[in-house]
């Protein structure tokens, strides 16, 4: 799962921010001053963050200067050009003009973790366990008491993300976002293919766990109580 950093003194945009990327199956940590920043950054490593410039204490220019190694996008009302210039030229990765729209957001903000992806400063292939599931993301293998199916690779992505977001609803926009880095002409056509192909699989080796479908949002997953 990554972790989002908002740093954000105003607690309504901070609050509004966090909820849509919980939605979204990430984890989030706050700071609302810029020194309380340093501080959650000393301790804590996110996968990404999100700077307000107008902060109490040391404002978001001041708290770029010591972030190291983390992208960051810039949330700010100020519009001008050359300030979005100097800040890009310092560091930052992204620039977002307030007010924004939130699923703009989510789009750059996976732009940027792919990107880290690619570079290879984000490795995730641990195996995952939900319910009698068990996925290796590493061999493409599920496997359910010792029954073991291949997966293709943009289904094995998919899976993943259900797993390691098991409690939330996950979107056909970051299905689509997730695949596309693995097939990048997957479309929302293609998406309920794999979909099926993956359904057919679980039911072959008789999972309890099912992929529901929540209508005009995306997927989740399920268990299906076996008596």
């Amino acid at each position: 799962m990554y972790t989002i950093a908002v740093i954000e003194d105003n607690v309504l945009t901070g609050d509004m921010i966090t909820e849509v990327l919980i939605e979204e199956g990430f984890q989030v940590i706050r700071a609302y001053s810029g020194t309380e920043a340093l501080y959650l950054l000393k301790h804590q490593k996110p996968d990404l963050i999100l700077l307000d410039l107008i902060l109490p204490g040391l404002d978001g220019e001041e708290v770029l200067e010591h972030i190291k190694d983390i992208p960051v996008i810039i949330l700010s009302s100020k519009a001008e050009v050359e300030n979005k210039i100097n800040l890009l030229n310092e560091g930052a990765c992204d620039y977002i003009t307030k007010p924004f729209n939130a699923k703009e957001l989510i789009a750059r903000i996976f732009v940027q973790l792919r990107k880290e992806k690619s570079s290879g400063n984000h490795t995730d292939e641990s195996i995952l366990s939900v319910g009698d599931l068990t996925l290796d993301p590493l061999s493409l293998n599920l496997i359910v008491q010792s029954q073991n199916v291949k997966l293709t690779k943009t289904e094995c992505v998919i899976l993943k993300l259900l797993m390691s977001h098991s409690r939330y609803t996950i979107s056909r926009d970051l299905l689509l976002d997730s695949i596309s880095y693995e097939t990048p002409d997957c479309t929302e056509k293609s998406l309920k293919q794999h979909i099926y192909n993956l359904r057919k699989k679980l039911s072959s080796i008789n999972s309890s766990i099912q992929i529901e479908t929540v209508r005009g949002v995306g997927f989740k997953l399920s268990e299906n109580k076996r008596k």
